[in-house]
C-alpha cells in the first residue's frame, strides 16, 4: 500500500477528501506501525505500515488508498522498562488517543495486559502474546454533517437550569420511545423525551459521560459494567453502546444528530468528561492506548519510583498536565466537541486533578491559563468539580473567573438543615443567597454556584428521604462501597427508616428540597429522575448497575405525577420570577438608585429583621425572606431596567412545631397571594389563596412557603 510523508498536524486520522493522514505523538518511542484492519470483528490487521516520518515528537504518513471507515489501530515499538517508566509493547495493539470512534468494546484476555498475568515478577515481565483479536479500534470518519440552521441556544448563566442524565437511562425504558432507540442518542432526541424536558422547564441538558469507556475486567466477570461511564479510553469519540447504528460514521452522525435536535428545542447540551485518568488503571492495569504509546509522557509517575503512578482520582492514575501534549490532548479534545460536534459546555470531573501543577492545587496552573486564552473552549459553560481524592484537593470556592463549580457546601447545607434539624440558619442564608463567602472574593457572580442536592453519585432524592442506609448489594461488594450511612434520613417518626415506601412526609422533605434548590440564587442542577421520585432501592453507588436500579421508570403512579406537576410549578415559578436569575450578589442595603429599597430583608416570624441573637439562636429554625422584585441587576433589550413580583419566602425547618409567620409589609405591600406550599399539594384547588399584609400565615413543620405580593397603586 502507498504511503507518503504526509503531515504532522492535525493529530489522528484526518480524512482531506484524497486519503487519510495518520499522526501520532511520541516522545519515547523507535517506531510505529499503523494497523489497518478489514473490519471491527477481524481477528489480525491485513496490514501493517510504518510511518515514514518523524518529527517534534510525531509519527506519521499519508494513504492516498484509505477512506473513511477504514478500521485501524498502532503498534509502538521503544523501551520496556517498567521502572523508568517506559512500557511499549508492539504486541499489543492500540486505540489512538485521537480516534473519532472506536467500533469494538474492549474483549477482556490476558494479552490485554503488556506484562504476564500471574507472574511472580507482575508488571515487571514481559508479555509477548497478541492481542489484535480483542483490542478496541478505532475508524477513520468523515466529519461531514448537514448542520444547517443549528445555533447554539446560549442561555445565560443566570437562567440556567441543569438537568443531568445518562443517555442509556434516560430512555431505556421510555415507552413513547421505539423499542429500537431505547438507551440511545437517537431516543434522547425522539419527541417524547425532548417534549417531558421541555416542558419540565430545563434549559439544558448535562450528559454523563459519552466518551468511549471501558468497562472494567473486574465488573464484567460479575456480570457487571461500568454505566456511569467514568472510565474513558478515547476523548474524541461517542460511545458506540448508546447509538442505535453500527459503523463509526453513522455512530458520530447520531450523536450530531441529537445535539441538532436538542439544540432546535431551545435545549443546551452539556458533557460530563473525564480528563483526570483513562481506563488503564494502576501499574497493573491494561495496556490499550497511552501507556503503550509513551507512559513516561502521559501519566503522572511517582518521582521517585517511576513504576508506580500518582493517584490523585481513586482510579489508579492520573494524567500529566505538567507535559505539553497532555494539555494539547485536553485542549483539542475539547475543542473537537465544541466546533465538531457543537456542544455547549462541559462538567469536569475531579477537576481539581487538572489542577496539580506539581503536588499542590494551583488555581493558576497551565490548565487554567490555557483555557482561558483560547477563543473557542473559553466561550463554552464550564462546571468544575472542584475537588479530587488528593491532599488538599477539596476546593469549592478556589476556581478562577469563566469557571463554575458544583457546590458541595451547598448540598451539605441545605440537606443538614432539613433533615437533620440542625437549624443552622446563618449558613443557611448564605447558601440561598449563592454563598458570596465562596465566590464574591474571586470577583465571580452567584451562577458561579452550581447548587444541587442530589447527583448520579449518592441517593437519589426519593431514596435520600427513605433510607437511612446504603443498600449496595447488587454491587458485588458486601455492601462496603458507598457511603457508609445516610444521616438525611433520620428525621420525623413515620414508618422505618429504610422503608421503600414512601408517606406524606417524605413526599413534603422531597418537596421541601426541590423547593430550596429552585428558589436559591446560583443555578440549580436537578438530577434526572427526581421530578418522578426515581429510586434505586436505596444503592448510592450504581456506578456498575446498568438495569432498572439505574435505569428511569415512566410508569408512573399517581405520587409521581404527583411530584412531577409539583417540580414543573416550581421551574415555572423560577423562571417567570426576575428575582431569582440576579446576576449579582444581594447587598442587604438600600441603593442610591431604589432610594429606600433594600434588596432583601431576611425576616423573624414576626416580621422583624434578624438581629445578631437571632442568627445565633441554636432553637431558631424558621425564616423569612423578603427579595425585592425592583432591585433587579439586569436590562432588557431596550436597556431598561428590569423588574419583577416582590417574593416572600417563609421557611419552618423545625421538625415538630409549628410556626405562625406574620407577612411581612415593605414596599407598600397590599396583600400577599401563596404561590406555593409544600405542606399543601394542590394549593390552586384550595379556596384561600391571599392574605392581608400583617397577617398571620400558620406554617407546618418541614414546611416552605412563597408568596407574591400585590402593591398598593402607586407605591414604589
Amino acid at each position: 500500500m502507498r504511503v507518503w510523508p504526509g503531515s504532522p498536524y492535525p493529530l489522528g486520522a484526518t480524512w482531506d477528501g484524497r486519503g487519510v493522514n495518520f499522526a501520532l505523538f511520541s516522545e519515547n518511542a523507535e517506531k510505529v506501525e499503523l494497523c489497518l484492519f478489514e473490519g471491527p470483528d477481524a481477528p489480525r490487521e491485513v496490514a501493517r505500515i510504518e510511518l515514514p516520518e518523524y518529527g517534534d515528537h510525531i509519527f506519521h504518513g499519508f494513504l492516498p488508498d484509505v477512506r473513511p471507515g477504514q478500521v485501524y489501530g498502532y503498534r509502538v515499538h521503544g523501551p520496556w522498562d517498567p521502572q523508568n517508566g517506559h512500557r511499549f509493547n508492539p504486541h499489543k495493539v492500540l486505540v489512538d488517543p485521537y480516534a473519532k470512534t472506536v467500533l469494538r468494546p474492549t474483549r477482556w484476555d490476558d494479552s490485554m495486559f503488556a506484562y504476564r498475568v500471574g507472574h511472580p515478577d507482575e508488571d515487571l515481565s514481559f508479555d509477548e502474546h497478541d492481542n489484535a483479536s480483542n483490542a478496541p479500534l478505532g475508524a477513520v470518519v468523515d466529519q461531514t454533517y448537514p448542520w444547517g440552521e443549528d445555533r447554539p441556544p446560549r442561555i445565560p448563566w443566570n437562567k440556567t437550569i441543569i438537568y443531568e442524565t445518562h443517555v442509556k437511562g434516560l430512555t431505556a425504558r421510555h415507552p413513547g420511545v421505539p423499542e429500537e432507540l431505547r438507551g440511545t442518542y437517537a431516543g434522547l432526541a425522539s419527541e417524547p423525551v425532548i417534549r417531558h424536558l421541555q416542558e419540565l422547564g430545563v434549559t439544558s441538558v448535562e450528559l454523563m459521560p459519552i466518551h468511549h469507556r471501558v468497562d472494567d475486567r473486574h465488573l464484567v466477570e460479575r456480570g457487571l459494567s461500568n454505566y456511569w461511564g467514568y472510565n474513558t479510553l478515547a476523548f474524541f469519540a461517542p460511545d458506540s453502546r448508546y447509538a442505535s447504528v453500527r459503523g463509526g460514521a453513522e455512530v458520530v452522525r447520531e450523536f450530531k444528530m441529537m445535539v441538532r435536535e436538542l439544540h432546535a428545542a431551545g435545549l443546551e447540551v452539556i458533557l460530563d468528561v473525564v480528563y483526570n485518568h483513562t481506563a488503564e488503571g494502576n501499574h497493573l492495569g491494561p495496556t490499550l492506548s497511552l501507556r503503550g504509546i509513551d507512559n513516561a509522557s502521559y501519566y503522572r509517575l511517582v518521582q521517585d519510583d517511576r513504576r508506580y503512578y500518582m493517584d490523585f482520582t481513586g482510579c489508579g492514575n492520573t494524567l500529566n498536565m505538567q507535559h505539553p501534549q497532555v494539555l494539547r490532548l485536553i485542549m483539542d479534545s475539547l475543542r473537537y466537541w465544541i466546533l465538531e460536534m457543537h456542544v455547549d459546555g462541559f462538567r469536569f470531573d475531579l477537576a481539581s486533578a487538572l489542577a496539580r501543577e506539581l503536588y499542590d492545587v494551583d488555581k493558576l496552573g497551565a490548565f487554567f491559563d490555557i483555557i482561558h486564552q483560547d477563543p473557542v473552549i473559553s466561550q463554552a459553560k464550564l462546571i468544575a468539580e472542584p475537588w479530587d481524592l488528593g491532599h488538599g484537593g477539596y476546593q469549592v470556592g478556589q476556581f478562577p473567573v469563566l469557571w463554575t463549580e458544583w457546590n458541595g457546601r451547598y448540598r451539605d447545607v441545605v440537606r443538614s438543615f432539613w433533615n437533620e434539624g440542625g437549624c443552622q440558619l446563618n449558613e443557611m442564608a448564605t447558601r440561598l443567597a449563592g454563598s458570596s463567602d465562596l465566590y464574591e472574593h474571586t470577583g465571580r457572580r452567584p451562577h458561579a454556584s452550581i447548587n444541587f442536592v442530589t447527583c448520579h453519585d449518592g441517593f437519589t432524592l426519593r431514596d435520600l428521604v427513605s433510607y437511612a442506609s446504603k443498600h449496595n448489594e447488587a454491587n458485588g461488594e458486601d455492601n462496603r462501597d458507598g457511603e457508609s450511612h445516610n444521616r438525611s434520613a433520620n428525621f420525623g417518626h413515620e414508618g422505618s427508616t429504610d422503608d421503600p415506601v414512601i408517606g406524606g412526609l417524605r413526599r413534603q422533605q422531597m418537596r421541601n428540597f426541590m423547593s430550596t434548590l429552585l428558589f436559591s440564587l446560583g443555578v440549580p442542577m436537578i438530577s434526572g429522575g427526581d421530578e418522578v421520585g426515581r429510586t434505586q432501592r436505596g444503592n448510592n453507588n450504581a456506578y456498575c448497575q446498568d438495569n432498572e436500579i439505574s435505569w428511569h421508570d415512566w410508569d408512573l403512579d399517581e405520587e409521581a405525577i404527583e411530584m412531577l406537576r409539583f417540580t414543573r410549578r416550581v421551574i415555572d415559578i423560577r423562571r417567570n420570577q426576575p428575582v431569582f436569575h440576579r446576576r449579582s450578589f444581594f447587598e442587604g442595603r438600600s441603593s442610591d438608585e431604589l432610594g429606600d429599597v433594600k434588596d432583601i430583608y431576611w425576616l423573624t416570624p414576626e416580621a422583624r429583621e434578624m438581629g445578631a441573637e437571632d442568627w445565633e439562636n441554636p432553637r431558631q429554625c424558621s425564616l423569612g425572606i423578603m427579595l425585592s422584585g425592583e432591585a433587579i441587576d439586569e436590562l432588557d433589550a431596550k436597556g431598561r431596567r428590569i423588574t419583577g413580583d416582590n417574593l416572600l419566602l417563609l421557611i419552618n425547618a423545625d421538625h415538630e412545631r409549628r410556626v405562625n409567620f406574620t407577612l411581612a409589609g415593605q414596599h407598600g405591600v397590599a396583600r400577599w397571594e401563596r404561590l406555593l406550599d409544600t405542606a399543601r399539594v394542590q394549593p390552586v384547588q384550595e379556596r384561600r389563596r391571599f392574605w392581608r399584609r400583617g397577617e398571620r400565615y400558620g406554617m407546618e413543620p418541614m414546611s416552605l412557603v412563597l408568596f407574591r405580593a400585590e402593591v398598593r397603586e402607586g407605591s414604589g
